[in-house]
């Protein structure tokens, strides 16, 4: 039976490429969490105005893969210690944020977060996961589709 696990880790595509080539990640989606407004559009989350974060929602095969070990590589994959932003990308849509589903997440992805303040600032936020608004469909395994593009892969 397969759980998930939804990441903000500033634009989405890049977080899904990195979960889609991890053995015993089942499927990935990318969308909206966080926010208060229903079923946004990507133009609407641009604007910061809805409270939204860019995430990657992930299942994956807990026989597989642990939920520590898919934080790990969360941590791994962008900065923490960024405030509203990755890299050029800027807003609080861009925000560093874990979206528990239930409270062994939220233990685990509590603890993982203090033990790399322990260390340093991190700005990212744990929190429950709310609403899950899937993107646009251009926005979905966008890095596979813009290197196929790229290739003339059909």
């Amino acid at each position: 039976m397969s759980e998930k696990a939804t990441f903000g880790a500033g634009c989405f595509w890049k977080p899904e490429h990195v979960f889609r080539q991890v053995d015993g990640v089942v499927s990935t989606s990318v969308g909206y969490m966080g926010g208060d407004s229903a079923n946004p559009t990507y133009e609407q989350v641009c604007t910061g105005r809805t409270g939204h974060v860019e995430v990657v929602q992930v299942e994956y095969d807990p026989a597989r893969i642990s939920y520590d070990e898919l934080l790990d590589i969360f941590w791994q994959s962008h900065d923490p210690t960024q405030l509203n932003r990755q890299g050029p990308d800027v807003g609080t849509q861009y925000r560093s944020a874990v979206f528990t589903h239930g409270a062994e997440q939220q233990a685990a992805a509590a603890a993982a977060r203090d033990k790399l303040a322990s260390a340093g600032n991190v700005a990212t936020e744990v929190t429950s996961a709310g609403d899950y608004w899937p993107a646009e469909d251009y926005h979905q395994q966008y890095v596979e589709k813009s290197q196929r593009h790229r290739f003339g892969i059909r």
